[in-house]
C-alpha cells in the first residue's frame, strides 16, 4: 500500500444558488471543478426548484447563512480562486462582494441575470450593487448578452457592438472581460479584454439545443484554470474549448431543455 501523503489539489470556491436539476449552478460548477481537476467547495446563495423546464421556485439564503459558509471554508481550507453565479437580492451581492475584497485569491464573476429560460435570478434592485460592489471585485466577468444589455444598457446585435459592451462593462471595474456572444448568429464568437489586450475566441456553433448550465460551467472552468495558476487568456481558451466539448454532447434530460455534458472528456 502506497502511504506517501499526495499533493492537494488546488481549491476552488463556487459561490452560487442551487439547480435541483443538476444542469446549472452550483451543481454544474462542482462538476466542473472536478473534470478540471480541482478541489470544489461551495457556498450556498439560494435554492432553487428548477428542471429542464424552468425555474418552479427560488428561496434565498439569509446573509448571515452565506456569510458563514464563506468563513467557514476560506479560513480553515484557503481558495486559489473563487467563482460567483446566483446572488438573487442586493443584500446578499453587497455581502459576498465584502468578502471578496478580504480574499487574496483571483475571483470570477458570472453575473447572473436570468436562468437559461428567461426566469429571473437577481432581483431588479440589486443591479446597482453588482455594478458598484461586485465587479469591481472581479478579476474576469463573464456576462452574456442580456446580462451586458441589464447592467450598461448596450445592445448588441453584432459582433460590431461587442468592443462597445466590454468597454461599458470594464468601466465598472473588472480587471477583464469576457463578453459572450453565444446569443448572436453564426459562429460562437467571445471576446476577451482588459481595455488594451484583445483576444476574440471562436467555436463553430453546434445544432444542440441541450445548453442548460452553459454560463456556470464557463465561468467556474475558468476559475479552475486560474486556481492552477494559468494567466486570464490561456484560462478562458481552456474553458471556452471545455465548454465548446461540453455543448456538443449535451443530452436531453426531462421535456425540456438539457444540460451540457460536464464529463464529455470522460466518456
Amino acid at each position: 500500500m502506497d502511504i506517501r501523503p499526495r499533493a492537494v489539489p488546488p481549491r476552488v470556491l463556487t459561490v452560487a444558488g442551487s439547480d435541483s436539476g443538476g444542469g446549472a449552478g452550483i451543481q454544474a460548477d462542482l462538476k466542473t471543478m472536478l473534470a478540471h481537476g480541482v478541489h470544489g467547495m461551495s457556498v450556498l446563495t439560494a435554492v432553487t426548484a428548477q428542471n429542464s423546464l424552468g425555474v418552479q421556485g427560488a428561496w434565498e439564503l439569509p446573509a448571515e447563512a452565506v456569510r458563514a459558509q464563506y468563513r467557514s471554508v476560506v479560513d480553515d481550507i484557503g481558495v486559489q480562486a473563487v467563482k460567483t453565479g446566483m446572488l438573487a437580492s442586493a443584500e446578499l451581492v453587497e455581502t459576498v462582494a465584502e468578502l471578496l475584497a478580504d480574499t487574496d485569491a483571483p475571483v470570477v464573476v458570472d453575473p447572473v441575470g436570468v436562468s437559461k429560460h428567461g426566469d429571473p435570478l437577481l432581483a431588479a434592485s440589486a443591479l446597482e450593487s453588482v455594478r458598484t460592489k461586485l465587479l469591481p471585485a472581479a478579476t474576469v466577468a463573464t456576462p452574456n448578452l442580456d446580462e451586458v444589455a441589464q447592467l450598461t444598457g448596450v445592445v448588441v446585435e453584432g459582433e460590431a457592438g461587442m468592443r462597445r459592451a466590454a468597454d461599458a462593462v470594464l468601466a465598472f471595474g473588472p480587471r477583464w472581460v469576457l463578453i459572450k456572444g453565444g446569443h448572436l448568429a453564426g459562429d460562437a464568437v467571445d471576446l476577451l479584454t482588459d481595455g488594451s489586450e484583445e483576444h476574440w475566441l471562436r467555436a463553430p456553433r453546434h445544432d444542440n439545443r441541450h445548453t442548460h448550465g452553459t454560463g456556470c460551467t464557463l465561468a467556474s472552468a475558468v476559475a479552475a484554470s486560474l486556481a492552477q495558476g494559468m494567466a486570464v487568456p490561456e484560462a478562458v481558451r481552456a474553458a471556452k474549448e471545455y465548454v465548446s466539448g461540453a455543448i456538443a454532447a449535451g443530452f436531453a434530460l426531462g421535456g425540456g431543455i438539457g444540460p451540457v455534458d460536464h464529463a464529455w472528456r470522460r466518456r
